[in-house]
């Protein structure tokens, strides 16, 4: 019998890493959670898209791509921007895995 504090199997972190798929799915939550905070963000400044785009200094299919949740492939240096045309900045950190 078991208790609410057994574990069967191991966690969805293990189950990842051995499909090899853990810094994919870390990399897309990551993407994800960044194009959420400047989309909240730009829409509490009510500022539009085009607007928000100019200040980037780029087009707006650019910035389209960045709030984009599923594309990963921004460089840092357009999310710096991202941020800084919102009046923020972009901080990332190294943590202990």
């Amino acid at each position: 019998m078991t208790t609410k504090h057994d574990v069967i199997g191991g966690s969805l972190e293990d189950f990842l890493d051995e499909l090899g798929e853990k810094e994919a799915v870390y990399g897309a939550a990551i993407k994800q959670v960044l194009a959420w905070q400047i989309e909240e963000e730009r829409k509490s400044q009510a500022l539009s898209k085009s607007d928000m785009a100019a200040k980037m200094g780029t087009s707006r299919s650019q910035l389209d791509r960045v709030l984009d949740p599923s594309n990963v492939g921004i460089s840092l240096d357009t999310l710096e921007r991202a941020a800084r045309s919102l009046g923020k900045r972009l901080k990332i950190e190294l943590v202990d895995t």
